[in-house]
């Protein structure tokens, strides 16, 4: 399959040094939400984000760009094809874990693992798969999604808190932190039986170390041979970066499956439009449908 998406971590000294690369050859610039720049020439995306600094490369010439341009001009070093010599632990048996919908007022929270070895983790890594948050197009995580699911050998867990169930466990957990850490145990507890030759799991970090621990602890035997490891950008590990392409496909078709139904388009996020939006619901179904389509600990809820 030809590459059509790659992502590195670039140095801070050479983001300036790539965007004077791109200019030079042409590219026209434009701006995205968290990138210090974006830019296109035909059908090439280049995107350098923040966070990292990462740079993000999609479209049909990505193979080409990466091999000659980003690796020789600024990465230093030929990366492409030689991940498991770069990062030899992502290709080790092992369990991602990411979720998708706790910062959404709307929707469920949906909770995604992943199990990969050496194999499947080049089969993935071969079809462009990458954090889901890297991706705004829905028709882009389905096809995504097909394509992990079907990858021999690969195991996967998805769990989907509807709003009501989400609710009710808020009430008991009292913190969104504790409820996701329930989540994330719950969804290695069930490939950890299903794969017992794995001994580890990775999940983005999402609160201090212990508090998911903590919660793996109680998931009985089947999860005590395992090695937990908790890191900041967990989705640059490809069975990490799967799991959110799933979870995120989950929460989407929720999503528009609720939009379809209750006749409101249901927008993602918690700002203003969201409100105006929850108004419609209220106005159309009356108050005792926002438990059943929307988180409502937040604080949108109370400002109702």
């Amino acid at each position: 399959m030809a590459l059509n998406s790659y992502t590195a971590q670039i140095k801070d000294s050479d983001v300036e040094k790539l965007r004077r690369l791109l200019d030079e050859r042409g590219f026209e610039f434009g701006s995205k939400p968290y990138a210090r720049f974006s830019c296109k020439k035909g059908k090439l995306n280049v995107t350098v984000y923040e966070k990292g600094p990462k740079v993000l490369v999609q479209g049909k010439e990505t193979e080409d760009f990466v091999k000659f341009i980003l690796e020789p001009e600024i990465l230093g070093e030929a990366r492409l094809g030689n991940e498991e010599v770069f990062d030899p632990e992502m290709f080790q048996p092992h369990i991602g874990v990411d979720e998708s919908g706790k910062g959404d007022f709307f929707g469920p929270l949906v909770i995604a693992g992943v199990y990969v070895d050496g194999a499947i983790a080049r089969a993935l890594m071969d079809a462009g798969v990458m954090d889901s948050k890297r991706i705004s197009s829905a028709a882009r995580i389905r096809k995504l999604a097909g394509i992990v699911k079907k990858i021999p050998g690969l195991d996967y867990e998805v769990i989907r808190l509807k709003p009501e169930k989400y609710n009710e466990l808020y009430s008991k957990f009292g913190n969104v932190n504790r409820l996701l850490a329930w989540g994330h145990a719950r969804v290695i507890r069930e490939l950890a039986i299903r794969q017992p030759d794995c001994h580890r799991a990775l999940s983005d970090q999402f609160a201090r170390e212990d508090v998911l621990q903590r919660a793996l602890a109680q998931q009985g035997e089947a999860v005590s041979r395992l090695k937990l490891d908790q890191r900041t950008k967990g989705e640059s590990d490809v069975a990490v970066a799967a799991a959110s392409i799933l979870a995120r496909e989950s929460f989407v078709e929720w999503m528009e499956l609720a939009s379809e139904k209750g006749g409101v388009e249901l927008p993602l996020g918690a700002g203003a439009g969201v409100k105006e939006a929850a108004r419609e619901v209220i106005k159309q179904h009356g108050e005792g449908i926002l438990p059943k389509v929307a988180k409502v600990h937040f604080k949108t809820a109370s400002e109702l």
